[in-house]
């Protein structure tokens, strides 16, 4: 992969593009949970952001392939570059065309290790969201030369993770942080644009728990919290977004709506196996935005129960159980190579 490691650190969290926030009440600033998978998902959850990153893996480096490529209008695509730039996962290099001096882009040390996390995403998507198509790549771990796909494990044991296996405290940086509101006549993307040139299962993904409220919800039913009246106190969320996105999560199969009271009628909303293996996908967002995103200070302690040891989430090889990288892994497309269509 033609990538280009920086040591230049990740920009503040506080730079991170927020969407679909509920405004302030007139009482009180409305606070939510740091969150480090929320702030990586901050980045990688808009689809205009995540299908340029997504090209840098394939070794898209320029302006212009870009726009090409994913046929994003100028303005979203500069302003999405610039974005990217500011927050330290790429980084410009000056190149010289006929004509003038020019920019590439180029993926920081931050921006390869979302590599793993981008692994964590397909491989759900391949073992859901593919039908009865194949998938779209084929990985393949030049360390053990073998077909492969990802998963995530105990960097202490090298055990699969398992939700119901993980137990979590507070860790130094805990505790919540004011809602930064943001107008909301900003763009994003089509849900269908996202595999535009490319059949994409991280897109499948992300067309799940990419939407904001849809992954708050997602992640505090992995704190266990499952009525709605409790998911409704605990985000801040209007009934009328609740209702439709816990609709949506049914509809897809994360949840299945279960009564769990008969006077008066109470219901829970419970993971499917389906929705439990996205735990895989949201932990592996966590070490990454612990590692660039938490200033040295994690909002949660993950521990393995199997072990009995406080651990990070490993993206590794189903074959060997090594730890997977964007230097390691070629893969084999299963369609035809927007790069290199005539």
């Amino acid at each position: 992969m033609a990538i280009t490691p920086s040591t230049k650190p990740l920009a503040p969290a506080t730079k991170s593009p927020r969407t679909g926030v509920r405004k302030p009440a007139a009482k009180g600033v409305l606070r939510e949970r740091n969150c480090s998978v929320g702030r990586t998902i901050d980045i990688i959850g808009d689809g205009w952001t995540f299908m340029i990153l997504r090209e840098c893996f394939f070794g898209v480096r320029r302006f212009e392939q870009f726009k090409e490529i994913l046929g994003l209008p100028r303005t979203t695509l500069t302003k999405r570059l610039r974005q990217l730039t500011a927050l330290g996962i790429l980084r410009q290099i000056p190149y010289m065309d006929p004509y003038r001096r020019r920019m590439e882009y180029r993926l920081t040390d931050a921006g390869i290790d979302l590599y793993p996390v981008m692994l964590a995403l397909m491989s759900f998507g391949d073992r859901w969201l593919a039908g009865r198509k194949a998938k779209p790549l084929q990985l393949v771990h030049l360390t053990c030369g073998k077909p492969c796909s990802a998963i995530v494990i105990c960097s202490e044991c090298r055990a699969v993770i398992l939700p119901h296996r993980v137990g979590y405290r507070d860790g130094p940086g805990a505790g919540t942080r004011p809602v930064r509101v943001v107008r909301t006549t900003r763009r994003s993307a089509d849900p269908m644009a996202l595999e535009r040139r490319r059949p994409s299962s991280v897109a499948r993904t992300l067309q799940v728990i990419g939407d904001r409220w849809s992954f708050m919800i997602i992640r505090e039913a992995f704190f266990r919290v499952k009525r709605f009246d409790d998911l409704q106190t605990r985000l801040g969320i209007a009934p009328n977004i609740l209702t439709d996105r816990l609709g949506r999560l049914v509809a897809s199969g994360i949840f299945q709506r279960v009564q769990s009271r008969n006077s008066p009628k109470w219901y829970e909303y419970r993971f499917t196996d389906k929705g439990k293996d996205l735990f895989g996908s949201m932990i592996a967002m966590l070490r990454w935005g612990d590692h660039w995103l938490a200033g040295g200070k994690r909002p949660l302690i993950l521990t393995h129960h199997d072990c009995g040891r406080d651990f990070e989430p490993t993206v590794a090889c189903d074959q060997c159980l090594h730890e997977l990288d964007a230097h390691t892994m070629r893969y084999v497309m299963n369609y035809r190579d927007p790069m290199h269509a005539t």
